[in-house]
């Protein structure tokens, strides 16, 4: 069912269920936060690449897609601006503007949820795309020495894929591509494609960095340890 929502766009491909801090500081914005305060917290991310030309406005078009964010927390700061806690909810697709007096822009959307997928299926994807993210992780944690820290992945197989796509560093069109997918078994299979290969590097260079720390004998190397 179609309804309005205020518009933020920015350059962030926001799923559901992701957290997304915001620091809020033009004038219009702030006029949304206050108005999305005052009504159900909720407003509309939408994607647009960054415009370094001075005074552009870039905004999204019809039959983009975006997410629903709800505002969980609101920290006001003394000169008006804020930083704002959301996270996203449901999907949807922008149909068109709505002309209205609000500084900021108002569309009529309608949101979506992923069709129905076989549950073997996507069961057997969601083990793999965990197994890969898991592979991925370990290997960050030694590259970052982070070892101690675990990331706690949701069983629910459409969750796992949102999450997991918010937490890769892809390009933004790939990203998108992500969001717009409305199959859970397409898009867990979409990342497991993505995952085996991006995994595989970390840990190629996570092995290195293992073996330059322990210089082959389980000992550091002060030489190797400055120049890593």
């Amino acid at each position: 069912m179609a309804r309005e929502l205020p518009i933020f766009p920015l350059p962030i491909v926001l799923f559901p269920g992701a957290p997304q801090p915001l620091h809020i500081f033009e004038p219009r914005y702030r006029q949304l936060l206050q108005d999305c305060l005052a009504a159900d917290r909720r407003f509309g991310i939408t994607y647009v690449a960054p415009d370094p030309t001075p005074g552009a406005d870039p905004a999204p078009s019809a039959g983009d897609v975006g997410c629903v964010a709800l505002i969980r927390s609101n920290q006001p700061l003394p000169d008006g601006r804020s930083n704002v806690l959301t996270v996203g909810e449901r999907r949807f697709v922008l149909r068109c503007w709505i002309s209205s007096t609000h500084p900021y822009r108002v569309a009529e959307i309608e949101e979506f949820d992923d069709d129905p997928t076989d549950a073997a299926e996507v069961s057997t994807l969601a083990a793999d795309v965990r197994d890969g993210f898991g592979r991925l992780a370990r290997a960050l944690g030694v590259l970052t020495e982070r070892e101690d820290q675990e990331i706690e992945l949701p069983s629910d197989p459409q969750l796992l894929s949102f999450q997991v796509a918010a937490s890769l560093e892809l390009d933004a069109p790939a990203k998108q591509a992500l969001q717009m997918i409305r199959s859970t078994s397409a898009r867990l299979r979409q990342l497991a494609t993505v995952l085996g290969p991006v995994a595989a590097d970390a840990e190629r260079r996570a092995a290195v960095r293992e073996r330059a720390r322990g210089n082959g004998r389980g000992g550091r190397h002060p030489e190797i340890e400055r120049t890593t």
